[in-house]
């Protein structure tokens, strides 16, 4: 086999498969490239990524640079004379400059099916989309953002409940297992690659706190996309007066009672049919919920400590309106 010397560059969790792929498949990891330490926890000590964590238990060197466009690093890259450059999340587009540098080219491992969901949280914004399948692309990288050739793709079924942490954790290993197909193809050469549809390209940006704010106005089945897209971070939340709730988790509820519900409405609150709201369309029950300063609970176990009248309406943002039922309003 022609063993084949490579730089490889990740940062986070989702880039460990790949990285144990590499090895697994009997090539040469020359060094490890990752993001600066940063801050982390309450005391906001510097911590390492996983990445590198993982490349100093087996005595791999690393490469921390600020920017990748430093003229010193591209030196020591240079130095380094990769065959092949494998990305996994690194977190930096690569220049031109470190694109030419390996002869068999700079390969990445993203989490779509490209052209659909280019950029940064592919993951999340499939499920915010409400999508049925993914998978994984191995791609040549090139000066666009994800519009590189493609070598190889592997699908993957969406779950209908499936939420990112789970979704990430899947499409992790799937990227490992395509990775681990795609270096056999360089092990004869550099393979060629077919150009992406750009016509019907989708792009993703990147998750912002603000994302996860509900608004009730939307549908049920929407509302719940968000959720599974958002969870565990940066998480969707909600306003009860002026508490801010955090959603963890719901489902699409049927609701037989006739009426007409404002958006964000308690339709339900007890120990038989749980916390049920409604929304623009349809219903949903808020199956794990967190209060402020509290731990994440059950709808059924949070409401025994935090009654909430039904008619009490879940908002957007903060109010100073104390929760009543409709009753009390009449």
């Amino acid at each position: 086999m022609n063993v084949l010397r490579i730089v490889f560059m990740g940062t986070p969790e989702f880039a460990i498969p790949s990285l144990e792929a590499i090895v697994s498949s009997g090539h040469e990891i020359i060094g490890v490239v990752t993001q600066p330490d940063k801050p982390k926890g309450r005391g906001k000590k510097l911590a390492p990524p996983p990445v590198k964590e993982w490349a100093l238990a087996r005595a791999i060197p690393v490469y921390q640079p600020e920017k990748v466009r430093d003229p010193e690093f591209i030196r020591i890259l240079k130095e380094l004379a990769p065959d092949l450059i494998v990305t996994a999340a690194y977190g930096q587009i690569l220049p031109k400059e470190i694109l030419d540098i390996p002869p068999l080219g700079c390969i990445n491992v993203h989490a779509s099916l490209l052209p659909k969901y280019r950029g940064a949280s592919p993951i999340q914004q499939a499920l915010i989309d409400g999508e049925t399948e993914t998978g994984i692309t191995i791609m040549y990288m090139d000066v666009g953002m994800d519009t590189g050739d493609i070598i190889l793709q592997k699908s993957t079924p969406i779950h209908p409940n499936e939420q990112a942490d789970e979704l990430h954790d899947r499409l992790a290993v799937l990227g490992g297992q395509a990775l681990a197909e795609a270096l056999e193809l360089f092990e004869k050469g550099r393979p060629a690659g077919r150009p992406q549809e750009h016509d019907k390209a989708t792009y993703c940006k990147k998750i912002d706190k603000s994302m996860g704010n509900i608004d009730w106005t939307q549908s049920a089945f929407r509302i719940k996309n968000l959720v599974r897209g958002l969870t565990p971070w940066p998480g969707t939340f909600t306003f009860l007066g002026d508490q801010r709730i955090k959603v963890w988790k719901v489902q699409e509820w049927e609701y037989s009672k006739l009426g007409t519900y404002t958006p964000g409405q308690v339709v339900a609150a007890d120990h038989r049919q749980g916390l049920v709201v409604a929304c623009g369309e349809g219903f949903l029950r808020l199956v794990k919920i967190q209060g402020e300063g509290k731990k994440v609970m059950e709808d059924i176990e949070f409401l025994r400590g935090n009654p909430i009248p039904v008619g009490t309406v879940f908002r957007s943002e903060p109010s100073s309106e104390v929760p009543q039922s409709c009753e009390e309003k009449e």
